[in-house]
C-alpha cells in the first residue's frame, strides 16, 4: 500500500470556494498531499464581500484537531482564520499537547481580500500563547503591522525589520508577503534567526486575487509535509502561487474579484 502524506488545515470555510478551507484543500490536492480539516468558522461570502461570520465553539475546533491528529500521520498544520479568542486558546492547547508536534504554518488572516474584517477585537493579544508554537508565520504587510502595532512596511528594509520583530514575539520563522508593495516585482522575505532569503516574481495584473495568502501558506505546508526544507518550501510555494495567479487571471467567477486557481487549470 502506498503511503499518502497528510496536511491539516485549521481555518474558516469560504462559501464562495476561493479562500480558507476550500483554497487549502485545492492546493494540497494539486501538490499531491491529502488534506484534512478543522473548521473554525462558517463565513457567508462571495466575490463581492463577506456578509457574515459564524464561529464554531472552541471545543468543537479542538475535537476536530484531535480526531485528525489521533489517526493521520500529519506532516504539517496550516492555520488560517481564528475567529474568536476561545478558538485561539483551543487551537494553542490542542497543539501544545502533541509530542512530537507537526510543523505549524500560521497565516494570521485578519481581513478578506475584499477588505472585510474577519478577526475579532483582542485577537492580537490572545496570540501570545499560540505564536511560540508556530514554525513559520506568513503575514501580509497589513497583518504584520497589526501584530506589531506599528505602521505598515513601506519597503523591503521595513519588511525585514518587522520580520525580525515578529520572530522576537515567538515564531521560529516569518515569511513576510510583500504583494502590497509597489514595484515591478512581488517580493517576499523569509526571515529566520540570523538569516533571510528573498523570493521575487514578476508582478502580474489580475482581477482575481482572492485566496492568494491561503494558497501560499497551504503550499508551504504541503511542501513541508512532502519533506522539503523550509527555504526550498518557501521558494516553491512562491512559484506555485505565482502560477495560480497567472492561471486565475484567465477566468471569470462571480461579479467581483475572483479567486486564484491552485488547481492549475490549463490555459484555454
Amino acid at each position: 500500500m502506498k503511503h499518502v502524506k497528510t496536511a491539516l488545515s485549521i481555518a474558516g470555510s469560504d462559501s464562495g470556494g476561493g479562500a480558507g478551507i476550500q483554497a487549502d484543500l485545492k492546493t494540497f490536492t494539486a501538490l499531491g498531499v491529502h488534506g484534512a480539516t478543522a473548521i473554525t468558522a462558517i463565513t457567508v461570502q462571495n466575490t463581492l464581500g463577506v456578509r457574515a461570520v459564524y464561529p464554531l465553539a472552541g471545543s468543537v475546533v479542538a475535537e476536530q484537531i484531535d480526531a485528525v491528529l489521533d489517526d493521520f500521520d500529519v506532516g504539517a498544520v496550516k492555520i488560517g482564520m481564528l475567529a474568536t479568542l476561545e478558538i485561539v486558546a483551543a487551537v494553542a492547547h490542542a497543539l501544545r499537547r502533541r509530542e512530537p508536534r507537526p510543523f505549524v504554518v500560521y497565516d494570521p488572516v485578519m481581513t478578506a481580500s475584499s477588505g472585510d474584517a474577519l478577526a475579532r477585537a483582542g485577537l492580537v493579544e490572545a496570540l501570545a500563547d499560540l505564536l511560540p508554537l508556530v514554525d513559520c508565520l506568513t503575514p501580509n504587510l497589513m497583518e504584520a503591522a497589526a501584530l506589531l502595532g506599528e505602521p505598515q512596511a513601506a519597503n523591503e528594509s521595513d519588511m525585514l525589520r518587522q520580520g525580525r520583530a515578529l520572530i522576537a514575539q515567538g515564531s521560529r520563522a516569518v515569511l513576510m508577503k510583500g504583494g502590497h508593495l509597489d514595484g515591478l516585482e512581488s517580493v517576499d522575505w523569509l526571515v529566520v534567526p540570523g538569516d533571510s532569503h528573498r523570493f521575487a516574481a514578476p508582478r502580474m495584473a489580475s482581477h482575481n486575487l482572492h485566496g492568494t495568502g491561503c494558497t501560499l501558506s497551504s503550499a508551504l505546508a504541503a511542501h513541508i509535509t512532502l519533506g522539503v526544507d523550509l527555504v526550498h518550501a518557501a521558494r516553491r510555494a512562491k512559484e506555485f502561487v505565482t502560477l495560480a495567479i497567472d492561471h486565475g487571471s484567465l477566468f471569470r467567477l462571480g461579479a467581483g474579484p475572483g479567486p486564484v486557481l491552485p488547481t492549475m487549470l490549463r490555459r484555454v
